[in-house]
């Protein structure tokens, strides 16, 4: 099958030199996935990780063209950001827990749970059995109605699951004992919301995370960076939703004091990730300050994949 990069590139509004990315990396590591799923004789799970602004998004959705290319597989990507829990259900949280949980993005905010039995569904379904695909719309910081979900069958091949901090690891309770921002400092001084952030991802994250067959890891230069790259993302939200103001006249869009903020809540585990993740993913991306490649480091080399996989 011929693949039209050039309206994939269109579609996700990505630079002509972007194709580049593609020849020199995103083509061989799908040939890898593909290495690896023939290896398994039996679907896999690939763990994306890299924080806000990374691409992971943009390269779950290449990865799945590249791999269903020939026809031979079926993937399908699945984002963590789409498992948030709704809106109510973290201003419960905000009530019971800790007044920060109502923010969305840090271990404790998404329903396992749908993200487990999503992923079993979606390689141990029977053929043809119909999985939903949650959804939430940032836009309106809450989860998009399950009725509108689309629906995909079952089993697939390969799940591209992707998210900020999909297989990260706990910190050590001395880790936690000092904020590390403003926000920690302010609010949350005896260190409560991170010590229960940190119980999520040594618990009930971490079955999650155990269903990765394979973890890659997008790793950002700093976290200067990381706040330029989410503001990049803002602005292409901003320009999305002009046309479509929700109905009591916000638009769910930040301006860069709320955008600063948001980013306090995801500083520590991103920060911890650059310490960690490196050691722990299977295959690491260095980033530079553009977004681009710099270089590879692969902890567990794949299986040496046919040469027109993924072609």
């Amino acid at each position: 099958m011929d693949l039209d990069i050039g309206t994939f590139l269109r579609s996700e509004r990505l630079p002509a030199e972007y194709r580049g990315q593609i020849d020199a990396f995103w083509t061989d590591l799908a040939r890898a996935i593909v290495a690896w799923r023939s290896s398994a004789g039996a679907p896999i799970v690939i763990g994306i990780c890299g924080a806000q602004g990374s691409g992971k998004s943009t390269l779950a959705k290449l990865l799945k063209l590249l791999i269903e290319g020939d026809g031979t597989w079926r993937a399908e990507y699945l984002s963590l950001d789409d498992l948030y829990l709704s809106h109510a259900e973290r201003l419960r949280l905000a009530t019971d827990v800790h007044p920060l949980l109502a923010t969305r993005g840090v271990p404790g905010t998404h329903d396992v749970a749908l993200g487990i039995r999503t992923i079993d569904a979606l390689t141990s379904g029977d053929a043809g059995t119909s999985v939903a695909l949650p959804s939430f719309d940032k836009s309106t910081d809450d989860r998009v109605a399950p009725s509108l979900w689309s629906q995909v069958s079952a089993p697939v091949d390969i799940i591209l699951f992707e998210g900020w901090c999909v297989g990260a690891l706990p910190q050590s309770d001395e880790s936690l004992a000092d904020p590390i921002n403003a926000l920690e400092r302010d609010e949350d001084g005896d260190g409560h919301w991170r010590g229960y952030v940190n119980e999520q991802l040594a618990g009930p994250y971490r079955t999650l995370f155990d269903r990765l067959d394979h973890l890659v890891y997008l790793k950002a230069p700093d976290f200067a960076a990381v706040r330029r790259w989410r503001g990049i993302q803002e602005s292409k939200l901003q320009e999305a939703v002009a046309t479509s103001i929700r109905a009591d006249g916000a638009s769910g869009v930040m301006n860069d004091a709320a955008l600063d903020r948001f980013l306090l809540f995801y500083e520590r585990i991103t920060q911890h990730l650059f310490d960690t993740m490196a050691g722990h993913a299977d295959t690491t991306y260095l980033l530079d300050d553009d977004q681009k490649v710099a270089r590879r480091i692969d902890n567990r080399p794949p299986p040496s994949p046919s040469p027109d996989a993924a072609a």
